[in-house]
């Protein structure tokens, strides 16, 4: 079973340093092609100051040059579902259960395994980039397949961004939690909540140790309940009344 999870543009460097890892190949293609920008060229490409793309340049060079200070990706991401996994003081075999079921997709790092080591980046499909004559999707859509083959069971806790770096042969396995509130009678899809409530179900899947995705259905997560009724085989909805 795996459990996948997107990166998030909020960074946490006040992390723990760990040992970087070697850069893939496919990697340092990506950052070739970043460093080839000019600084107005970067402030352009990422949509910020050039005194702020200035940073990502130097991050980039770091990361070419092995210097970068690394630190696991779990930790280093910090949105809003990042901030709503537990992630502090987590036992050997709590660790060991993310280590081994959770996956999170990068578009600079392809796809991590939760403690694997990695820099500071600013980075999404979204941005228009093409190293070696690809889009990033296309450059990375082979591993993102080869990271679940043979999985059984693949749940999605991703958006669409990074959904769809995987081949629709893929996509079409994974199974998808919708969160949605009972207001008044009327069921609402609340952005900010769902977030919060995606990382309440990675934390509530370590403590109950959850390998069959079948159990899921008997949790309650963050006061969202499973409702069979609104659900469908590949989307199963969960509800706050």
């Amino acid at each position: 079973m795996k459990l996948l999870i997107p990166s998030a543009k909020e960074l946490n460097e006040q992390a723990r340093i760990v040992e970087p890892q070697p850069l893939s190949e496919k990697t340092k293609t990506i950052l070739q092609a970043l460093k080839a920008f000019s600084l107005e060229e970067l402030a352009t490409f990422y949509g910020i100051s050039e005194e702020r793309a200035l940073v990502e340049k130097e991050r980039i060079d770091a990361l070419l040059a092995g210097s970068a200070k690394t630190y696991p990706a779990l930790e280093l991401f910090d949105g809003l579902m990042y901030r709503s996994i537990e992630r502090q003081d987590l036992s050997e075999k709590e660790q060991a259960y993310l280590q081994e079921h959770l996956l999170i997709t990068t578009a600079l790092y392809g796809v991590l395994p939760a403690y694997e080591g990695i820099a500071p980046h600013r980075l999404d499909f979204m941005m228009k980039l093409k190293p070696a004559g690809k889009s990033l999707k296309a450059l990375w859509k082979e591993d993102y397949d080869q990271a679940v083959e043979g999985e059984e069971q693949i749940l999605s806790l991703l958006s669409s961004e990074f959904e769809q770096v995987f081949s629709k042969a893929i996509r079409e396995r994974m199974i998808r939690i919708k969160f949605m509130e009972n207001r008044g009678g009327t069921l609402k899809i609340h952005s900010t909540i769902s977030k919060k409530a995606r990382g309440a179900m990675v934390t509530a899947m370590m403590k109950e140790e959850i390998t069959h995705l079948e159990d899921l259905k008997s949790l309650e997560v963050a006061g969202f309940s499973y409702r069979e009724d609104l659900s469908q085989e590949k989307e199963w909805v969960f509800v706050k009344e």
